[in-house]
């Protein structure tokens, strides 16, 4: 019960380019004790992950990372042990999905009017129930030869201001806190400091959603600058929110590595014991 603690990763359900039992034995090489599977508006991997940690000794905490949109910014939600199940989870993540692919659909056509890429380019880049999306068209760019990598692809091509970037459906904030909250679930703003201590979300508006059960800040991200930082420890500390940190891991999608930014365990306990909604698996 001494290792590492990794709340935060994806895996091929959404955006990671690992499957979910790849990603357990990743998480296992990496000396995790814990990990969260995390995907982007699915539960899919859920089954998988647990049954590949059966008998290992790692843990695996069942999640999600939320698409939420405040104003023009968008803003993830990490939402831990929520009911599967729960009616209203279901619906706004099914309405989420339906609006990324279309999206998708949407910027790949306009793309292919200068590149040459097709819709079935994006698709051979995906597994069967995966969440299509942005990272599965930068890897359709890669493998068309348009650039080197994903990271590239997300500077350049899909950058907003390269005129191809449309945004998506996602809940408000606070819609999105209640929603988990009313599922059982623990809800954590993800990497809310990557634009610096002024674009960290107003104090007024955080307060909101403590009053709604928003129960954490994902402080230690590596996408978080020092500045946005120093404003959410203030925060944390104001609003006695709990400080997480986890890695953001996408396997080869992304450069993060698993237990780069790590959550305590007394956090942990306090995640699990506020849970309701289903409980942590210990293989």
């Amino acid at each position: 019960m001494s290792g590492l603690i990794d709340l935060h990763t994806h895996s091929s359900v959404s955006d990671g380019t690992e499957t979910p039992a790849q990603l357990v034995r990743a998480a296992i090489a990496a000396g995790l004790d814990t990990v969260a599977i995390t995907d982007h508006d699915s539960t899919a991997g859920w089954q998988a992950a647990c049954a590949a940690a059966a008998g290992t000794g790692l843990t695996v905490i069942p999640g999600m990372e939320l698409s939420t949109r405040h104003g023009w910014r968008s803003v993830h939600l990490l939402a831990y042990l929520f009911n599967p199940l729960d009616g209203g989870i279901i619906v706004e993540t099914g309405r989420i999905r339906d609006a990324r692919l279309t999206r998708a659909e949407s910027i790949v056509q306009r793309l292919s009017a200068d590149y040459d890429l097709e819709w079935e380019d994006v698709l051979a880049q995906t597994t069967e129930g995966a969440t299509v999306g942005r990272p599965h068209i930068a890897d359709a760019l890669v493998a068309k030869g348009h650039v080197p990598n994903r990271s590239a692809a997300f500077e350049s091509i899909l950058h907003p201001r390269s005129g191809y970037f449309e945004p998506h459906y996602a809940p408000d904030p606070l819609d999105a806190v209640r929603l988990v909250v009313a599922a059982g679930g623990v809800p954590v703003l993800a990497h809310p400091g990557t634009r610096g201590r002024e674009n960290v979300i107003p104090e007024d508006k955080i307060a909101i959603l403590v009053e709604a059960g928003l129960f954490g800040l994902e402080i230690h991200h590596r996408e978080n600058t020092e500045s946005g930082k120093q404003r959410l420890f203030e925060l944390a500390e104001e609003f006695d929110l709990a400080i997480t940190g986890s890695s953001d891991y996408h396997g080869e999608g992304k450069p993060n590595r698993l237990g780069e930014n790590t959550t305590t365990r007394e956090v942990l306990d306090r995640i699990v014991a506020a849970g309701t909604g289903t409980t942590p698996y210990r293989g």
